[in-house]
């Protein structure tokens, strides 16, 4: 009987772990597959590897707080209510944000021994924000809004740093345009798999993606102070002014000490090198589009809410909407890479164009499908005029600026953002009239960056530094 038993049993533990062994396959396989792509090239000997890892959890972890801060804004109220709400959400977090922001990167970039503590401070603060959020956002109190937004700030600060750490671990055979790219289609990765994680716990309570946020956020800060330690190294840097040559050399005044000392041959001061014309176009560009990806996130988010697409409820129609722009920002980051950085001021000059006719046409013919390729459009155009000014900056900024203008480029952009989220949260809920502004703000960025942009390519780069 006790043999009989025995072997029972043996046959059940074996069977056990044979169905564990099972299901653990291809979640192996999986990470296995996922640290292949991720170490590729010499990224995992140069650490840019851990610092996808990384901002895949940053991404994961937004998506847990922005499906947090939804279901309670925005879907838990009416639709009047709820944009009385969003209105007191940008106003208690946007708005200050915006007078934080011109901060942000300057501090940061007065910082550079302390990169890997900054990430980790952003991420470790927005863990315990999280849990403190999690007590409020299920009644919606005011408590909620100064949270989220030093939760806001936290993360705008991080992507400040991470985008003036990447120069810092590009492996020899890759691109800075290749690295980012590879950096923001993890990000892209892991924000797809946390959204429908995140609906998941929120069926369990309204705080439980804020728990989940909190684990993610902590495992976060762990990462960051495991970056390698170059990343803290700021040899050979300066500060990078977002000034043209022009407007540089117009600010230079005329004293007799000054006239006595060019006598000498001075020696060339990378701190006060100016960025270039094409940089300066670019960054134009993409604040025209930054701005439109902001307004087109709030208004059609109320729009839709109102007007679903088709015969769709309002959650399938944002969810349609945000699979098109997250689709088209994951495409337009493969297009980018596989353009190797050719042509960068031709690339930011078409995406800018293409996105303006889009709107256009989507403003004349509004409708449900253009609804769906405005939001498509939209997210290439981003993916692809963030990955050129990348290159452009690679190219055309001294190596021991470019860190500067990473940060400072970032920061202005973050700024873009939440002018463009204002100005869609204002406007009357109009198909028509809120993609005729949209052509507005972009027909502005075309007219100010697109000439700049296309003469630069004629001119060609004194410093060709793109690989």
């Amino acid at each position: 009987m006790g043999g009989f038993r025995s072997g029972e049993g043996g046959r059940l533990r074996r069977a056990a772990r044979s169905a564990g062994r099972a299901l653990r396959a291809p979640v192996a396989g999986a990470v296995r597959g996922v640290r292949r792509a991720t170490h590729a090239h010499g990224a995992g000997e140069s650490g840019l590897a851990k610092l996808i890892e990384l901002h895949a959890v940053n991404s994961a972890g937004d998506m847990l707080v922005t499906v947090a801060l939804a279901s309670t804004v925005f879907f838990a109220v009416p639709t009047d209510q709820a944009r009385g709400r969003v209105a007191l959400y940008l106003a208690v977090t946007m708005a200050p944000f915006t007078l934080l922001a011109p901060v942000i990167g300057p501090l940061l970039d007065r910082l550079p021994h302390g990169r890997r503590a900054a990430m980790a401070a952003a991420m470790l603060s927005r863990a315990v924000l999280a849990l403190t959020m999690s007590g409020a956002v299920a009644t919606g109190g005011l408590e909620l809004y100064p949270a989220a937004l030093a939760v806001l700030v936290a993360s705008k600060a991080y992507g400040v740093v991470r985008s003036a750490v990447v120069p810092r671990l590009l492996p020899p055979r890759i691109s800075l345009v290749k690295a980012n790219s590879r950096v923001t289609l993890g990000g892209l990765l892991a924000t797809g798999l946390a959204a429908p994680l995140g609906a998941g716990l929120h069926q369990m309570g309204p705080a439980w993606p804020l728990y989940g946020a909190c684990v993610v956020f902590a495992c976060g800060t762990y990462l960051s102070l495991s970056l390698p330690h170059k990343v803290d190294s700021a040899k050979g840097e300066a500060r990078a002014r977002l000034t043209s040559p022009d407007h540089h050399r117009s600010r230079i005044r005329t004293h007799p000490r000054t006239a006595r000392r060019r006598r000498r041959p001075a020696r060339p001061k990378p701190g006060l090198r100016t960025v270039g014309a094409s940089v300066l176009h670019g960054l134009q560009a993409n604040t025209a589009l930054r701005m439109l990806s902001g307004f087109l996130t709030f208004f059609l988010a109320f729009l839709l809410r109102v007007h679903p697409i088709g015969g769709l409820g309002p959650v399938v129609s944002l969810g349609l909407v945000a699979v098109a722009a997250g689709g088209g920002n994951a495409l337009g980051t493969a297009i980018g890479a596989l353009l190797r950085s050719r042509g960068p001021e031709k690339t930011i000059a078409l995406a800018l164009t293409a996105t303006l006719a889009t709107t256009v046409v989507t403003a004349v013919l509004f409708g449900p499908f253009f609804v769906v390729v405005v939001a498509a459009v939209a997210g290439i155009a981003q993916a692809l005029g963030k990955q050129s000014l990348d290159s452009l900056i690679q190219r055309d900024v001294p190596e021991e600026v470019r860190t500067s203008a990473f940060a400072r480029s970032e920061t202005l952009l973050q700024m873009a953002w939440v002018v463009g989220g204002a100005i869609g949260i204002v406007l009357p809920l109009n198909g028509v009239l809120g993609m005729s502004v949209a052509s507005a703000v972009l027909a502005l960025g075309v007219l100010t960056a697109v000439r700049g942009l296309l003469a630069a390519a004629r001119r060609g780069s004194p410093h060709p530094r793109v690989a």
